[in-house]
């Protein structure tokens, strides 16, 4: 799946030089980290970590595979997403959300997404934006900002 989108500041302005990070599991539900011992597949050279850079518009274009569900710490599933951390000028501290998928029934019983308030969660989801293609904008501040978490 091909991942598209923009970065825009609390004035609608494109951030062009922001920096996104990606960590997710496989398709299977399994991470490329020592301390993942679940007995699922683990894919040759999937690394589960992404990082690219803001064009002139901030704008961004990542490839990836849609993970799979992998368990909570409450052993409860969470619904397949993508965690994602942004740095960038004027931040002391980077910025965490997650990306989830669009059209999946996990959503409702997601440990995460369920804290969200309801009129909230859209900032997190993905639209389908052509075949393969989604498409999830960030706005760091006013209507319709994004989600953040403190991790």
């Amino acid at each position: 799946v091909t991942i598209t989108g923009r970065i825009v500041d609390g004035d609608g302005q494109p951030v062009t030089d922001a920096v996104i990070e990606t960590w997710q599991a496989n398709s299977y539900g399994k991470y490329a980290h020592p301390d993942d011992a679940q007995e699922k597949l683990l894919e040759e050279n999937f690394k589960g970590f992404g990082r690219v850079l803001t064009d002139t518009q901030g704008g961004f274009r990542l490839t990836t595979v849609k993970p799979g569900p992998v368990a909570a710490p409450d052993g409860t599933e969470q619904a397949p997403h993508i965690t994602v951390v942004i740095f960038m000028r004027g931040l002391l501290k980077h910025l965490t959300t997650r990306m989830y998928f669009p059209d999946d029934a996990a959503h409702a019983a997601d440990p995460v997404l369920t804290l969200v308030p309801a009129a909230r969660r859209a900032t997190l989801i993905a639209t389908k934006a052509g075949a393969g293609v989604l498409q999830w904008d960030v706005h760091l501040q006013g209507p319709g900002e994004t989600v953040f978490f403190d991790y």
